[in-house]
This record gives C-alpha cells, sequence and structure tokens, in this order.
C-alpha cells in the first residue's frame, strides 16, 4: 500500500525501497544503485506554491496550477530550504557563498531535490519499460501540449500516484552530473511539452548549469526523508 503525507497542503507519496539500474548511454555504463524509502511529491511544484513561499513568480507561462519552470537548480533548492523552515523542518542545503558552492545534508528531514536514481526509480513505479503506460495517456509533449505547459495531475498517473513524471516540464534532479567532464553541472529528467516521443522517456538523463540555466520547459519536484 502507497501512503501519503500532507505537509504545508503538499500531498507526497511514500515511495518503497528498492533497487534501479541507471545507464549512461554517452560513457555506455551502467550503475546499480540502492534506493531507500523516501517521500515524492504527487505533483511537480505549482506556480501557486512557489510564489507562496518566494513571493516572485518566474514562470514563462501563467497559471496557479501549472508547474512553475523557468528556475535554476539554485532557484529550486533556494525554494527547498524556504519551504522547510516555514514547516520548522532543517533544511537540506547550505549555501556557502565564500566557496560559490550548495553543500548537501543528506540527513536533514526538510524538503530537497530527488536523486536521478530516486527519481527514475519513482517514475517507473515498479514498470520495466521506458515509459509507464501510453504516452499520450500520461505526458504532455510537443504533439499535444499546445506549445504550453498544461495544469498538473490531468493526465493518468503512474502506479504509484505519481503525476507528469514525464512530460509536461523536465525536472531538476540534486545530482552532479558527470564532475570530471561538465563540472557543477546538474541532472534533469523526464522530458517536457516540447519534446518529441524520444525525449519523453524514463531512462533519459540530461544535465545543465545548475546557477545559469533556467528554460520555460524546466521544473522540479519536491521529495523528503522518510
Amino acid at each position: 500500500m502507497v501512503h501519503e503525507l500532507n505537509l504545508s497542503a503538499i500531498a507526497m507519496v511514500e515511495i518503497p525501497a528498492g533497487e534501479i539500474v541507471l545507464r549512461d548511454d554517452r560513457i555506455k555504463q551502467s550503475w546499480t544503485v540502492e534506493i531507500k524509502p523516501f517521500y515524492l511529491a504527487k505533483y511537480a511544484v505549482t506556480q501557486a506554491l512557489y510564489f507562496e513561499i518566494t513571493g516572485n513568480r518566474p514562470s514563462t507561462f501563467t497559471g496557479d496550477k501549472h508547474p512553475v519552470e523557468t528556475v535554476t537548480w539554485r532557484d529550486a533548492v533556494a525554494f527547498c530550504n524556504a519551504l522547510s523552515e516555514k514547516n520548522n523542518l532543517a533544511p537540506c542545503y547550505i549555501f556557502d557563498q565564500e566557496a560559490d558552492e550548495v553543500l548537501f545534508k543528506p540527513a536533514a528531514n526538510g524538503f530537497r531535490l530527488p536523486t536521478e536514481a530516486e527519481w527514475e526509480y519513482a517514475c517507473k513505479a515498479g514498470t520495466n519499460g521506458i515509459r509507464y503506460g501510453e504516452l499520450d495517456q500520461i505526458a504532455w509533449y510537443k504533439p499535444n501540449s499546445g506549445k504550453t505547459s498544461q495544469q498538473v495531475g490531468l493526465k493518468m498517473p503512474n502506479a504509484w500516484g505519481l503525476y507528469d513524471m514525464l512530460g509536461n516540464v523536465w525536472e531538476w534532479c540534486s545530482d552532479i552530473y558527470d564532475e570530471s567532464v561538465y563540472g557543477s553541472y546538474r541532472i534533469i529528467r523526464g522530458g517536457g511539452w516540447s519534446d518529441e516521443d524520444r525525449g519523453c522517456m524514463a531512462t533519459n538523463r540530461r544535465r545543465s548549469h545548475p546557477k545559469s540555466f533556467k528554460i520555460e520547459d524546466l521544473g522540479f519536484r519536491l521529495a523528503r526523508n522518510l
């Protein structure tokens, strides 16, 4: 049975323990990651919630129930900290201004971004394919989006009750992609409203700069330690 947590009007699903095999086609390598139980939000962060916490409306498209987008990775983790503090939880991120770094506190009980292993594991929800359902039924993508983001939760969820894991907006993950090659670039997952079908797969891995990159089909989803 999947359990839900509601905190600050955020519905979160308890994701069970398991493991996931990740693959990077660029370097032709696969690796297995063990997943501890954690909470993941049913929906991407909406524009209404982002405005409630930050007072800002950065999105290119407008609509309270649409996912927030046009946010950097640093914007996303700053939001996680602010939401944690509002709920009297320990923030997961420390902004080291002198070193221009963001440090992660893995044991903190506040809100955070999922790791990419957690993200893919939760997206697949016990399935083994590149998608958890028929694409038109589960995702907003280029052929059906009308060239805009859409309200969260209108398509069918996966087996664990998570909506829009594919399509609508890409989602920032916590991980650095490959520090030796790309420095501080962080991982994004899931595909967006402007992608063709090949962009909306549970296995797709992309990356970009955490401080400067923001675009109208990239948002984020909240996670928490169990």
